[in-house]
């Protein structure tokens, strides 16, 4: 008899892990399916299983090692013998076989449901503070007539004639006994007869689903929400899937965000920028004062802290940037026209005489 130690392709110190790992390969190398007619590979298909049956089994391998013999290991190692591991990498090798050449699910599972997603629009306010809004989407559940089982209610489903209510159906392939799912009740092993009216025998019907959603404050776009178990209803006994909302805020006609700080911009008269003032600015709170300093020029960027937006689980808000910018009328009443040109010709040409000397400096030296 041929070393089963040589036979495996493995030393006499290989761990468990190296057998199977030897024994999977070599199995899978010599099935009879995938060598039809070939019987060198039936011959080396049954040796590798009956080396393994030996080795796999702690005891057996101990004997084995002894002896040196198959009958000195107890002899009689036949293909499903079961040896310790044995049946693990059975397991993988029927996976990995029927998997590979379109063999589907093995046996049907309870599963989770399907997630949901759902786009919701909220305004900047809503964003910023946080709101509770109601939203309604289409959704399956399960019917509440039969409780999801499919079946009238008071009625029972009947055990499938084809597999005896196992969901599998067993048949023999080469030298291995082979389940698969069958094909009448799809792995629920039963079949329903009298299906309910309501759901029409699916166990579940699609109907309008309404919630309440609170959104936190500091949310922007694309900030998403999971409700758990807002989602369908799982199979065989599955969880329900969640529900994702995806947070889109609309853009403000007045105010604009950047992360925590919120930006405007305000105007001010010609008047109120030379001699100073204070006005009042939009928040998203409501008015606020501001003071605006003598001399302040256009496109000045003034800071009103703690008005600007909170980051998301944050209680501390941003700030709120105002920028200034000089309102030039476009008509002008007459007095008013008047009391310009007289302002003018007491100024001057203060402007333009400071503008000149800074380009004097800037182009000095420069030959032509």
């Amino acid at each position: 008899m041929k070393d089963y130690y040589e036979l495996l392709g493995v030393s006499k110190d290989a761990t468990e892990a190296e057998l199977k790992k030897a024994y999977r390969l070599l199995a899978m190398k010599y099935h009879p399916d995938r060598n039809p007619g070939d019987k060198a590979s039936e011959d080396n298909f049954k040796k590798i299983n009956e080396a393994y049956s030996c080795l796999s089994d702690a005891a057996k391998r101990a004997n084995y090692d002894r002896f040196g013999t198959a009958e000195g290991a107890a002899g009689g190692y036949g293909p499903f013998s079961g040896g310790a591991g044995f049946g693990d990498v059975f397991d993988d090798i029927l996976g990995d076989f029927f998997g590979a050449f379109g063999g589907g699910q093995r046996r049907a599972r309870p599963a989770k449901g399907n997630d949901l997603r759902y786009d919701l629009e909220i305004n900047l306010v809503e964003a910023v503070f946080g709101a509770e809004k109601n939203i309604s989407f289409p959704t399956w559940e399960d019917c509440g007539e039969c409780k999801g089982s499919g079946s009238e209610p008071g009625k029972t489903p009947s055990v499938c004639s084809s597999c005896k209510g196992t969901g599998q159906i067993r048949f023999q392939q080469g030298f291995f006994s082979v389940s698969k799912t069958c094909g009448k009740c799809y792995g629920a092993g039963k079949i329903i007869t009298d299906p309910c009216k309501t759901c029409k025998g699916e166990g579940k019907i699609q109907k309008q689903k309404e919630i309440s959603v609170r959104i936190p404050p500091g949310v922007d776009s694309g900030s998403r929400l999971k409700i758990h178990g807002g989602g369908e209803p799982g199979v065989y006994g599955g969880p329900k899937g969640d529900l994702f909302i995806v947070l889109i805020v609309e853009e403000h006609p007045f105010f604009k965000r950047d992360g925590t700080e919120i930006f405007c911009e305000v105007p001010i008269s010609f008047p109120q920028a030379v001699l100073g003032a204070e006005i009042e600015v939009p928040t998203l709170d409501g008015t606020t004062k501001l003071k605006i300093p003598a001399a302040t020029p256009s496109g000045k960027v003034f800071y009103i802290k703690g008005m600007g937006a909170p980051r998301v689980g944050g209680h501390q808000r941003g700030n709120q940037l105002v920028k200034i910018y000089i309102d030039v009328p476009k008509k002008l009443t007459p007095r008013q026209k008047e009391l310009l040109e007289e302002f003018a010709s007491i100024n001057g040409d203060e402007v333009s005489k400071g503008f000149r000397e800074k380009l004097k400096g800037l182009f000095s030296g420069v030959e032509h």
